[in-house]
């Protein structure tokens, strides 16, 4: 019997979820997202959520060549599952976040890294119209650099993204799990009605609304082209960003 897609397990209020297609990168299909949305749900009566990826990776994006859905709008919206959460969540970022890992991290409320950790947004160089990283991105290193990342595609290795803010923490990589469930805990102790509260009240108050963000964005997104995206279209333009990202990580 095969190993399934994900992995979810509870320590005390924590629970723990990891994707696990290994030997893809983690990468996402229409069958791990859905997993992943299920998973999301699944935890509402957790005091926090850890998720994280199945080494080497924590997840390289979409898996252009067994997407498992023909356009990428009808793709399980892991998105939606995750920004639904009433539970706080924390990205154990073990290795590459790229594209659609990276959203998928940075829609946690923060990230702790390993130093086999980066960071990469590559939508526009497999031409696709970037998804949430366009409303939280800037939210967490600013505009500048939030342009830097989706402008050029280029990877930020974990010292950097600990500089710039974009993870709150840099630890070894055998004690990612270790330091992330000890901050999880810490969390959950926390009177939960209002820590969703606060969730909210930040989201509502710190810069223009999330939610009128993400409308915005939406409109941007259609306009961009996102909505005639295809999987098979995309996964042409793969293996030259594959290529690119290995020469970046050696130099």
């Amino acid at each position: 019997m095969s190993e399934p897609v994900l992995l979810s397990q509870r320590h005390d209020q924590v629970a723990l979820i990891t994707l696990n297609r290994p030997q893809a990168r983690n990468a996402l299909n229409a069958e791990l997202a859905q997993a992943l949305c299920d998973a999301v749900a699944a935890a509402q009566d957790a005091g926090c959520i850890v998720i994280t990826g199945a080494d080497p990776a924590f997840c390289a994006g979409l898996d252009l060549r067994h997407l498992g859905a023909d356009k990428l709008t009808e793709f399980p919206s892991y998105t939606h599952a995750m920004t639904a959460s009433a539970v706080p969540m924390i990205a154990a970022v073990n290795g590459p976040a790229v594209t659609g890992g990276f959203e998928v991290a940075l829609l946690c409320d923060f990230m702790v890294a390993s130093e086999k950790a980066a960071f990469a947004d590559t939508h526009l160089r497999v031409g696709v119209y970037p998804g949430p990283v366009v409303v939280d991105l800037p939210r967490r290193v600013g505009m500048a650099w939030a342009r830097q990342i989706s402008l050029t595609g280029d990877f930020v290795d974990a010292a950097t993204a600990l500089r710039i803010g974009l993870v709150n923490h840099l630890v070894p990589h055998a004690d990612l799990l270790a330091f992330t469930m000890k901050l999880a805990r810490t969390i959950a102790e926390q009177p939960r009605v209002m820590v969703s509260a606060l969730r909210h009240d930040w989201d509502e108050s710190v810069g223009p609304p999330v939610a009128e963000a993400r409308h915005v964005h939406g409109r941007h997104a259609v306009a961009g082209g996102f909505t005639g995206s295809r999987g098979a279209e995309i996964a042409q333009r793969r293996e030259a960003v594959l290529a690119r990202a290995r020469d970046q990580r050696n130099l």
